[in-house]
């Protein structure tokens, strides 16, 4: 079983909740959206990499948890071109060691001029000692 974790953001249209968790996990599923109104946010792939990893620290945070708690990030692109100003926008979020990750390039995303989507899971076992590296 799960619980939907309440992270203050606008409610998705579709049938579906970006963050849930079961018992010290956290799973995110996460577009370049809009935390307050739910709009898509288009543009190059540095803008829209920074609001979907900001969107992923509310997520985590909301859950108890820090961005040095999420272990595996899935990433899907729209063109391999990208994926070095995706990297850009990572590494300033991510410090070593890096979740683990695999990067997908699809044909397309499900919103017009979206070029990226994440999915990325998180273990708040060791959420206190997490808050403590990052301060």
């Amino acid at each position: 079983m799960f619980t939907v974790v309440d992270t203050g953001m606008s409610p998705s249209k579709s049938p579906v909740n970006g963050t849930v968790r079961a018992g010290n996990m956290v799973m995110m599923a996460q577009v370049p959206r809009d935390p307050a109104t739910g709009e898509m946010i288009t543009g190059d792939m540095r803008t829209q990499t920074r609001r979907l990893l900001s969107n992923f620290k509310q997520c985590v945070e909301a859950a108890g948890g820090s961005l040095r708690d999420i272990a595996l990030i899935t990433i899907y692109v729209v063109d391999g071109a990208d994926v070095a100003e995706m990297n850009e926008v990572y590494a300033e979020t991510f410090e070593k060691p890096y979740p683990c990750r695999a990067t997908v390039v699809v044909k397309d995303l499900l919103y017009p001029g979206v070029k990226v989507e994440m999915v990325a899971w998180a273990t708040l076992e060791n959420a206190e000692k997490s808050k403590e590296i990052v301060k």
